[in-house]
């Protein structure tokens, strides 16, 4: 019996007006991400740079490859999740979905990054539902992960904010939020009210063990270019170490809850100066500092989201040749 592999190779159909409608606000809306994001880096580039005079160049280059590296290993958790929810997508077009989309956090109300993941997602053939539903299981295991690492700096978080006590609080109630059938059973409630298909089958302890671990390596990366740059002017040492480390994770996870603004801008940087003046870094020191790891993050979100629609495209590309 002859099947539609056996026919000749026919032409690429045309797109229809929709689908070419769709291709145009795609391509219109990373323009406007991308835009919002050099508007952030301009505006802090003048303080960045005076900054980093003062630091060693090899600290610098370090600090940034870590958040890089940082934001490579939160994408595999990602991926990770993505693919238990249905088939493989691989690494490279995981990330190409998954960084570009989330540039859309430069853009006032982060819920776009969450949009535009999904809408590349749909262009790569793959359900909004599925990429909206491992980004939702991805933040939540994320925001544990965070609260737990953020005990590392609970000493100067206290003395320096006492209302972020309800953080810690909740860790009790997050880890057992892990558990496979309650997470489960939390994500399948969340989809059934926002008229969501279900999830196919259970989570499982090994997917959800991944995306954990992801998370807190990624906090760890993040607090080690923190630590980076306050060192190079010999304040921090390991003591410090520690302390930026769960700065970190208390800054992202604040941030990512102040949605209104974009890439939780000011509110991260409070949990950074509290915890690096806490650690011997002036408030001077301590505000440079913030400015400057939210300049490194813009660049390392925009390197690495680059890097992932070059290397997706050059596998297409390779795919077809084939």
């Amino acid at each position: 019996m002859t099947t539609v592999e056996d026919l000749p190779a026919a032409g690429k159909q045309p797109k229809s007006t929709r689908a070419r409608i769709l291709d145009v606000v795609r391509w219109v809306a990373i323009l406007l991400v991308l835009g919002f994001a050099a508007k952030q880096l301009a505006a802090n580039w003048g303080e960045f740079w005076h900054t980093l005079r003062d630091v060693a160049w090899e600290s610098s280059l370090l600090s940034l490859a870590a958040l890089v590296a940082a934001i490579l290993v939160s994408t595999w958790g990602w991926q990770m999740m993505v693919d238990d929810l249905g088939e493989p997508i691989g690494y490279a077009r995981g990330a190409q979905i998954c960084l570009v989309g989330s540039l859309g956090k430069y853009v006032p109300g982060s819920v776009w990054a969450y949009l535009l993941q999904m809408e590349l997602g749909r262009k790569a053939g793959l359900a909004r539902a599925r990429i909206f539903t491992g980004s939702l299981i991805q933040l939540g295991v994320g925001v544990v992960s965070a609260l737990v690492v953020s005990l590392l700096a609970a000493p100067a978080v206290f003395s320096n904010s006492p209302r972020a006590l309800w953080l810690f609080v909740l860790i009790p109630l997050g880890l057992a939020m892990l558990h496979p059938k309650i997470l489960t059973w939390g994500t399948s409630l969340v989809l059934r009210i926002l008229r969501r298909p279900p999830l196919q089958h259970p989570l499982g302890r090994r997917v959800i063990g991944k995306v954990f671990g992801a998370s807190t390596a990624a906090w760890c990366l993040q607090g080690v270019h923190l630590w980076l740059l306050a060192n190079s002017v010999g304040a921090p040492g390991l003591g410090g170490f520690v302390l930026c480390v769960g700065a970190m994770a208390v800054a992202m996870t604040v941030g990512t809850f102040a949605f209104i603004l974009p890439s939780g801008v000011g509110v991260r940087e409070v949990a950074q100066v509290a915890v690096l003046t806490a650690s011997g870094l002036t408030v001077g020191q301590a505000t440079a500092f913030a400015v400057a790891s939210r300049v490194m993050f813009t660049v390392a979100d925009l390197l690495t989201a680059g890097f992932a629609a070059v290397a997706a495209r050059s596998a297409r590309s390779a795919a077809t040749s084939a």
